[in-house]
């Protein structure tokens, strides 16, 4: 019987399709990366919070206080799961030139397809709801996640305003899902 069925051209078809079929599920689910990790070892700054860092009193002649000389954190949140537990903590960081850079600390996720680091405009909630709605509002990539654990740092572009986004999340851009996020503060 299954001598018959191979000599019809109807099979080879159904089987060239199923396997286009599989080779296409592998590419676009990429299931191994469900047990893949990679863990990222990015030089941290030494900022310190704002409320732990040294007040700095102006002189006599200045009307205003200067910006610290080193970095700063400016704000930190963190990490609340969305479709896959996340934890660790984000915390942008104002660098001794003005530039910025966002920092993950301590990030634990799970391996994806297609992840990025999105700054957002939308609230860092939890619950299923919370997912996908990080696309909706303005958002700016700052680039691939480089690992799935470990410390990372991204440099923030000089023309983003940052006043406009309030968190950050763990993108999945090719099911548009959020891994996790954190609520910058």
């Amino acid at each position: 019987m299954i001598r018959r069925l191979l000599r019809r051209p109807t099979t080879w078809l159904v089987i060239a399709v199923l396997g286009a079929g599989a080779v296409a599920g592998l590419f676009w689910f990429q299931p191994w990366r469900l047990v893949t990790d990679t863990t990222v070892a990015d030089q941290l700054s030494s900022a310190e919070s704002p409320a732990s860092a040294p007040v700095s009193t102006p002189s006599a002649g200045s009307s205003s206080a200067a910006p610290p000389a080193g970095p700063a954190v400016v704000r930190k949140g963190t990490f609340v799961s969305h479709e896959h537990d996340t934890t660790g903590a984000a915390r942008l960081v104002r660098n001794g030139d003005g530039t910025h850079q966002l920092e993950l600390v301590g990030l634990d996720t799970s391996d994806g397809p297609d992840l990025r680091v999105w700054l957002t405009d939308q609230e860092a909630i939890t619950g299923s709801e919370a997912w996908s709605v990080f696309d909706d509002g303005r958002h700016v990539e700052l680039g691939r996640l480089k690992g799935n654990h470990g410390n990372q740092v991204y440099p923030v572009p000089a023309d983003v305003e940052l006043d406009a986004y309030r968190s950050i999340s763990i993108w999945c851009k090719r099911f548009s899902v959020s891994f996790g996020a954190a609520l910058l503060r």
